[in-house]
């Protein structure tokens, strides 16, 4: 059984809040900080604890004991409190900060005061929005590296009928057929490589973007 970990995500905008929830619902622990009580009270029957705070300051970190979580989650909108709260969380001995920012400056600031990761969610969202839709097969797309996407595909009419030994993606493309999505709902994590592709199927395949846009263009 996973281990109940503690984690505090200061800024419950909906980012902060879907990233808190989303850990609540998972069993974890969960302190969520905000600026605004209103937004505090509607997130409190989903959260361990709330807490209003109008700043971000090293009396609010020693007071509520952040040192003893697992990990923080910055998801502050500002570009001050949002790099003053990271100096913060550092100092104060967590050792995994996953920060939101909003630009590749904001980024970099938040790498030198100690984030052990960045992310930006309207950035990536963008990009996976437009490689959904600029790929007209395409129905999901996710970036794991600056190079390595996992790609959502349905099955090319080509391969409706053959299995995946016959279509050999791997030594081919380079790709790998992590899962197979069937018309009824069922997902093959492990799916017997003998057994046909079926028409509606959906492959779910990893591999560098390179890689995938020639399978795409020569499936």
């Amino acid at each position: 059984m996973e281990k109940t970990k503690q984690f505090v995500v200061w800024g419950l905008g909906r980012f902060g809040s879907s990233v808190a929830v989303t850990l609540a619902d998972m069993g974890h622990e969960v302190l969520g900080i905000d600026n605004n009580e209103e937004v505090v009270q509607n997130m409190a029957d989903r959260l361990t604890h709330v807490v209003v705070s109008e700043t971000v300051d090293e009396n609010v970190v020693k007071s509520l004991g952040l040192r003893n979580f697992d990990a923080a989650v910055i998801a502050i909108g500002e570009l001050e409190p949002s790099l003053l709260c990271c100096m913060l969380l550092k100092e104060a001995g967590l050792h995994k900060i996953v920060a939101k920012a909003s630009s590749a400056i904001h980024g970099k600031m938040l790498k030198k005061l100690g984030a052990t990761s960045v992310i930006y969610p309207e950035r990536d969202m963008g990009r996976r929005v437009g490689h959904s839709l600029g790929y007209t097969n395409i129905l999901d797309f996710v970036e794991l590296s600056d190079d390595i996407v996992l790609v959502e595909i349905d099955a090319p009419q080509d391969a409706v009928g053959r299995n995946l030994i016959e279509l050999d993606v791997r030594r081919k493309y380079g790709v790998n057929v992590v899962a197979v999505k069937h018309p009824d709902k069922r997902t093959e994590i492990s799916m017997d490589p003998r057994k046909p592709l079926q028409e509606k199927d959906v492959l779910v395949l990893i591999g560098s973007q390179e890689s995938i846009s020639r399978l795409r263009n020569e499936l």
